[in-house]
């Protein structure tokens, strides 16, 4: 499987102010794609193509061939990502930013690697010209074949690593299936087949949010105050940048560590395939101000820091790995209908009751008619009483 390692490394001062001079030229590229970009859509009305792209790059900017291309890709893959969120309903801007600077990246023949963690990355051909390529060294390399080096900055400076592992994909055959209920507070509430059921705790990622937008809030109070790009407001600055790339490891591993424990739970209980909620656009068209078209803001702000996204990208790939099948689902309206009366209703507490006598723990009540719904075809009670819910907190 390709997996990603991102890692500090050691070079030389002249290397380094290359380095810093390539993601400028990387920038550099990006915005040429933008004006050509534009100058094909003003004069044919269609849109560039990739090879038209790479036609328009090729041999224009110091750095190698496979890194133009690279960035070519990264604006065909913006602009598609862009046409596929507007279909949907979202508000979605094609790319139009220039940049100051823009991540490189090296591929195939970009670059040389050597036992004792040295890298040697090429710069390519300029105006005829070999140029000197660029010498990195790190602690060490990973065990797998690497097939892509990117020059990314996080405070600092880092080559983040992608690599094929060499793991081969598990052969279970698991029979049981299983729903997920994904939710603000509660990342997970999970319902399997066999009667098994289980809550992983969201609290500890709220409360990373929370923090974040405090602290993050409190310093763009002081930056108002002071002159652009000051002194004081550069202070200002690298604390922001600090507390934002700090909140974004903690919330990496409380949500990696949230999904390896639902994936353990799956080959505990023999789960051999995952239905997942599709929650996709719950920012849009939910205010219940129907004239205003507006929300609370405390509302948008928890559906922004929302990550069901990446809940849902981890699982797929950490399931993938353990041979289980995962696949995302329409789950409109499971937690307002009761399975035995078929009533709707919103709550607003942890429980749901119903005037018909049912009643159950909100979540794995929407992940049980999330279950029935997607395996059985219809909102009904499950085949199987539910055992005792499992709940886990990450530490």
């Amino acid at each position: 499987m390709i997996r990603c390692m991102k890692t500090a490394f050691r070079a030389g001062q002249e290397t380094i102010h290359r380095l810093y001079e390539c993601n400028r030229v990387s920038a550099d590229v990006w915005n040429h794609c933008l004006l050509l970009a534009k100058e094909t859509q003003l004069a044919t009305g269609k849109w560039i193509t990739k090879s038209q792209l790479q036609k328009g790059t090729k041999g224009k900017f110091p750095i190698h061939s496979q890194s133009i291309q690279a960035v070519c890709h990264k604006y065909i893959f913006a602009r598609t990502g862009a046409k596929n969120a507007r279909k949907v309903g979202c508000n979605t801007k094609y790319p139009y930013k220039q940049k100051k600077n823009f991540n490189i990246k090296w591929a195939n023949n970009g670059f040389k690697l050597f036992e004792n963690g040295k890298i040697q990355l090429s710069m390519g051909d300029f105006e005829g010209k070999r140029q000197e390529p660029l010498i990195v060294w790190i602690k060490a390399l990973p065990k797998g074949q690497i097939k892509e080096i990117e020059l990314i900055y996080d405070r600092g400076l880092m080559l983040s690593l992608s690599f094929e592992d060499g793991q081969q994909v598990q052969d279970h055959s698991f029979e049981n299936r299983a729903a997920i209920d994904v939710g603000e507070v509660h990342t997970i509430a999970a319902v399997a087949e066999n009667g098994e059921n289980i809550i992983i705790t969201g609290r500890k990622v709220r409360s990373f949010h929370q923090l974040r937008n405090k602290k993050l809030a409190e310093l763009q109070r002081k930056m108002a105050r002071c002159k652009k790009y000051s002194k004081q407001w550069k202070k200002y600055n690298r604390a922001k940048q600090y507390v934002l790339s700090k909140s974004v490891k903690q919330l990496q591993d409380a949500l990696h560590k949230s999904t390896r424990n639902f994936v353990d739970w799956c080959i505990a209980n023999e789960v051999g395939e995952v239905a997942f909620g599709d929650v996709d656009g719950v920012q849009r068209n939910t205010s219940r101000r129907k004239k205003k078209k507006v929300r609370h803001r405390k509302t948008s702000q928890k559906l922004s820091n929302w990550s069901f996204g990446k809940v849902a990208n981890y699982l797929a790939y950490k399931l993938k790995a353990e041979g289980i099948k995962f696949k995302k689902h329409d789950e409109s309206f499971t937690t307002q209908q009761c399975p035995c009366c078929a009533r709707r209703k919103k709550v607003s507490s942890r429980n749901y009751r119903c005037s018909c006598g049912y009643t159950n723990h909100r979540d794995i009540h929407g992940a049980s008619n999330f279950f029935t719904k997607t395996f059985y075809g219809e909102i009904r009670l499950l085949d199987v009483a539910l055992n005792k819910t499992k709940y886990l907190r990450i530490a």
